[in-house]
Parts: C-alpha cells; structure tokens; sequence
C-alpha cells in the first residue's frame, strides 16, 4: 500500500519543488491534502469522506451554516449513521470494481486444464532474483486431478505436492525425427 502512496506522492512533489530541489518540504501539506481529498475510482469517495463521514471543505468553501443539535450525544448518532451509509456505498461500489477488475483479468486468460500423466513444471515459490529460474527443471508428473488444483509427483523422488493450476506449465513434446 505504501508504494502505491510513492508513486502517486512522488511525482506530485516533483512538480511543485524549484530548480535546486530543496524546497519540497514545503508542498508536503498541500499534497497530502489533495490526496486525503481525491474520490477514488474503487470506492467512489474520498479518504476523507470515508474517515469523517462528510465532504471535506476547502479553502475557497463558504463558511459552514450552523448545524443545531440539541444533545451532545445527536452529534455522535449523526456521525455513526453517516459514516455506516459511507461505508456501505463505498463496500458495493469496491465489489463492483473487483468484479469488472475481474472481468477484465479473465478476458484473454487461456483456461488450462491437465489430464492425469501429464508432465509439468512447477513453479518455484518465494523470492528469487531476477535472472534465477522460475519453475523447476525437474518434469513432475500430474497423478490426480480436480480443476483447478492438481497433484504432481516427482518422479525422481515419489513427493507428491498439491499444486494450483496458475503454478504448472505443460512440457511440450517435440518430435525431432524427420
């Protein structure tokens, strides 16, 4: 999350600071700002909203009208209802996201299925470096299968993994003989 923050943060001050760049501390509050105060395309609202449960008001904004709540405790009641309807809006609208985010990973994405005696390669988990390889070179064997998680055996060593359908890629055969 925090990179994301970077990489729309950065930029931002890049553009505000002068020439000789030590003067960017100083646009730090109004880029916050804007950011906090910036509807988001998931949620439809802004952090702010979502935080406090009402717009926020900017400089230029006309003093705020009097809001008479008889109690102290109205105000807190007030608040509560608020920020639940902002949440609620805010939770259909991230579902609705997710769903065309969805939509559009599964658009051109080649469903592959396996058939037992299948040989595949196996992704290698954790972190790696950039030139290590990413699946290992032993062939592994599918003995069992229910889309789309599969159980591979090494045949080397007759481990079996339980392996999801993302983490496999097939062994092409080649006929090399004329």
């Amino acid at each position: 999350m925090i990179e994301r923050f970077n990489a729309t943060f950065i930029p931002q001050i890049a553009k505000l600071q002068d020439s000789e760049y030590n003067n960017w501390d100083e646009f730090l509050d109004p880029v916050v700002f804007a950011y906090n105060t910036g509807v988001r395309l998931s949620t439809k609202f802004s952090p702010y909203e979502l935080q406090f449960g009402r717009r926020p008001r900017f400089p230029i904004d006309p003093p705020p009208t009097q809001l008479n709540l008889p109690n102290p405790s109205d105000y807190y009641t007030q608040l509560n209802k608020s920020l639940k309807l902002y949440q609620l809006y805010s939770r259909g609208n991230m579902i609705n996201q997710q769903d065309l985010s969805t939509i559009r990973y599964n658009k051109n994405r080649k469903d592959k299925h396996y058939n037992i005696g299948d040989y595949v390669l196996t992704r290698i988990q954790g972190n790696h470096l950039k030139l290590d390889p990413r699946f290992h070179p032993t062939p592994m064997i599918i003995i069992k299968g229910k889309h789309p998680t599969y159980i591979v055996k090494d045949p080397e060593t007759n481990k079996t993994s339980q392996i999801h359908v993302n983490d496999l890629r097939p062994i092409l055969e080649v006929n090399l003989t004329p």
